[in-house]
């Protein structure tokens, strides 16, 4: 699948999260191809368990459970892949850096494997194993309760192990996030530990492909720590970034094509 099929198709579960049912022809006039085109987006993402069908349009599976970590890698893999290598250049050596957990923040990990005189702490078990060998990164992993669906720990002694370390940068990621309400995901206890991460560190970095601004799947929420950048690719539309713009949230936008 190209670039452009998989950035309009990540628009129209973004467009079905934020604005409710959305007809085939409100999605082809609005997307700019033909309706059998967005008949097929749909039934690609109804099969990929994204998207509920409904009679003549699509309607987000706001119940839908947790994607696991390993159905959310191959998502936008483009995109993640270089959100992560603008990352990595934010990163100086002899900084310490926390790495949440999830698939961006895995594809930063794989970003970091050469690095020389860095210090990563992480919650997640794709960051440890990309970073295992990398014998130039002092590795610190935050133990705690591992939560199978995500691959990353939680709970009491990850918030106590965070608790003895400070980070010169963190990197998270979400399930969603508005401007209004922040960061979403699954449990409040994501949440709790998301927002302790942000409290731990001098400069906060949100990664997220452009399908994931303004939603809202779940019902937990982590408040962003001001100032924090958000870091996205060209997939967003001005509509999707503008809210976060208008509350002079840092905004960075890359370009997978040229990655």
């Amino acid at each position: 699948m190209g670039r452009a099929a998989q950035a309009r198709r990540d628009e129209i579960v973004r467009l079905a999260t934020t604005t409710g049912l959305a007809s085939v022809e409100e999605l082809s006039a609005q997307l700019g191809v033909t309706a059998s085109t967005i008949r097929r987006d749909l039934a690609h993402l109804k099969a990929a368990g994204l998207l509920a069908r409904t009679y003549g349009g699509a309607m987000a599976v706001v119940t839908h459970p947790e994607a696991s970590l390993r159905q959310r890698i191959g998502e936008a893999f483009e995109a993640k892949r270089a959100i992560a290598a603008w990352a990595a250049s934010q990163i100086r050596p002899g900084e310490t850096i926390l790495l949440d957990s999830g698939s961006t923040t895995g594809a930063l990990a794989h970003e970091l494997r050469h690095a020389v005189d860095l210090t990563v702490a992480t919650t997640g078990l794709n960051a440890l194993q990309e970073l295992a060998g990398a014998t130039g990164v002092h590795v610190e992993c935050l133990g705690g309760t591992l939560r199978h669906v995500s691959q990353g720990f939680v709970g009491p002694l990850a918030e106590a192990a965070l608790s003895r370390m400070t980070f010169d940068r963190v990197f998270l990621g979400a399930d969603g996030v508005t401007a209004e309400d922040g960061i979403c995901e699954a449990s409040l206890q994501q949440t709790r530990f998301k927002e302790l991460m942000m409290d731990r560190s001098r400069h906060v970095y949100l990664l997220v492909h452009a399908a994931k601004l303004g939603r809202r799947p779940f019902h937990a929420w982590a408040r962003m720590t001001d100032p924090w950048t958000l870091v996205t690719d060209s997939a967003a539309t001005p509509e999707a970034l503008e809210p976060f713009k208008s509350r002079n949230v840092e905004t960075i936008v890359v370009d997978p094509a040229h990655g």
